[in-house]
């Protein structure tokens, strides 16, 4: 499966068994120097489209939004003394945290690549 976006700008890709979830590079770029990230606990459910936890940048703070329905099964500890790293590799190091998936397809409804690079530039 490849990656899919929202309109919020979060990405999931599947990983085995569990969605990994992130902020996309050009909301990284948007909210500037990230100095801190609030996400949910290990074992947390979360709701596609709802609010799941917050980005602080040195401008602004974010609500981060649920792109898939699950139970929270990690988070990427190296963010609390490194929320740089969305910045700097928001697809890779930077990435938040990985899900559970409740729905049979849970990424239904959410953009691929080429859509969301249209959704970007509009």
């Amino acid at each position: 499966m490849s990656i899919m976006f929202t309109e919020s700008h979060e990405w999931v890709r599947q990983d085995g068994d569990v969605y990994v979830v992130g902020l996309s590079a050009f909301a990284a770029g948007e909210v500037g120097e990230v100095i801190h990230v609030e996400l949910p606990a290990v074992g947390e459910t979360i709701t596609q489209g709802e609010a799941m936890g917050e980005i602080e940048s040195v401008k602004s703070v974010n609500d981060i939004y649920a792109p898939i329905s699950g139970t929270v099964e990690t988070i990427n500890e190296s963010l609390a003394d490194n929320p740089e790293s969305i910045n700097q590799d928001a697809m890779g190091q930077g990435w938040l945290l990985t899900v559970r998936a409740s729905a049979a397809n849970p990424c239904e409804g959410l953009m691929d690549e080429a859509a969301y690079q249209s959704h970007i530039r509009s």
